[in-house]
């Protein structure tokens, strides 16, 4: 399957030095991709990144930009955000063994190299789609919830319930009722 925005860059064409590539989406790249991420639209999408070969594969870094409409997860309303996601892949030949590798906390991602390039558009479609908020609040959405009876993370905290508890019963005077 060919990805909906596939920008390959062959291994070969790599070289030795840092080499700085810009890729923008079309309008058909952008609907498809809207599609499969579950997004009203894309109205812009572009990668910078910097490709270096290293021992044992290729580094990508750089930065994500562009705008995403969704809609509101509580309202429905349309909601436009900036995307502004930084990048850092490596790009690594597929692995022989199954063995397990620990990696460090500031590790960067890995992405097997299949064929003879790697695809930075699919590469920069992914780091898009992690950065979407899988349930966007518009402006209106804490009023719509409040207005249907559903409290704030601050109300619902299991102690406050205890809270509120303690001091309607230190409101009573005399023990209290069995």
């Amino acid at each position: 399957m060919t990805p909906e925005w596939s920008r390959p860059e062959r291994l070969d064409a790599i070289g030795e030095g840092e080499r700085t590539v810009a890729i923008e989406a079309d309008a058909d790249e952008r609907t498809a991709l809207a599609r499969r991420f579950g997004v009203i639209a894309i109205d812009r999408l572009s990668a910078r990144l910097t490709v270096r070969a290293e021992a044992g594969g290729v580094l990508v870094t750089g930065q994500v930009t562009g705008e995403v409409v969704q809609a509101c997860s509580v309202t429905d309303e349309r909601l436009t955000t900036a995307v502004d996601e930084p990048v850092a892949l490596r790009f690594v030949p597929p692995a022989e063994g199954t063995d397990e590798v620990e990696l460090s906390a500031d590790a960067l991602d890995t992405i097997e190299i299949e064929g003879s390039a790697i695809d930075l558009g699919e590469a920069a479609a992914e780091t898009l789609a992690l950065a979407i908020d899988p349930f966007p609040r518009g402006p209106n959405a804490a009023t719509v919830l409040r207005q249907a009876g559903v409290v704030s993370e601050d109300e619902a905290r299991p102690f406050n319930a205890f809270s509120s508890l303690k001091d309607k019963l230190a409101g009573k005077s005399g023990p209290p009722e069995s």
